[in-house]
């Protein structure tokens, strides 16, 4: 079950309820959900597409990208998962994208407050791996989602402009 909140702006210009997405600004949103008995929670910011270039152009290839507008996109785990075959512990962290043209590097960060990646160190970054972006119905709005695949697993799924990556992950919290 798909399950985010709904910033009702945004949802309604990703269904096409709203046929022209006129706001400028990036409203904060979550998306959560319990799989496992780890509860994930994402708070960002959503841009939107509005004409513009994403992929290469606002967004530019092989360089770090916060996952969102102004602040770090943040993603809290209250259990620790496995995600790549490597254990991410329960924690805050900021997500970051290096996005490429045919793979993408996602990247779990340590220093969970900071603006853009104006404070980004690699030296903090606790999960990093490689995913390929899938093409997808456009996205106008970015929206994250935390889906449950079954009683232990389920996906972190990014949406945007024309791109999504999932993110798979197993809760390992004991019960």
């Amino acid at each position: 079950m798909l399950k985010h909140s709904s910033s009702g702006y945004c949802d309604s210009i990703n269904n096409r309820l709203i046929k022209e997405d006129t706001l400028k600004g990036s409203p904060q949103r979550t998306a959560m959900a319990t799989v496992g008995g780890v509860h994930v929670h994402i708070v960002y910011h959503s841009p939107g597409v509005r004409g513009r270039v994403i992929w290469g152009g606002l967004v530019p290839y092989d360089q770090i990208w916060v996952a969102g507008a102004h602040q770090a996109t943040t993603i809290q785990l209250n259990g620790p998962v496995k995600i790549n075959e490597q254990e991410l512990p329960a924690g805050t962290y900021a997500f970051f994208i290096i996005p490429g043209r045919d793979q993408w590097t996602a990247i779990f960060n340590s220093r969970y407050e900071q603006h853009l990646t104006d404070e980004y160190n690699p030296k903090e970054d606790v999960l990093r791996f490689n995913v390929t972006p899938e093409d997808h119905e456009e996205t106008p709005r970015l929206t994250y989602a935390v889906d449950g695949v079954d009683d232990q697993s389920g996906a972190i799924t990014f949406l945007w402009e024309k791109k999504h990556i999932h993110i798979p992950f197993t809760s390992i919290a004991t019960k």
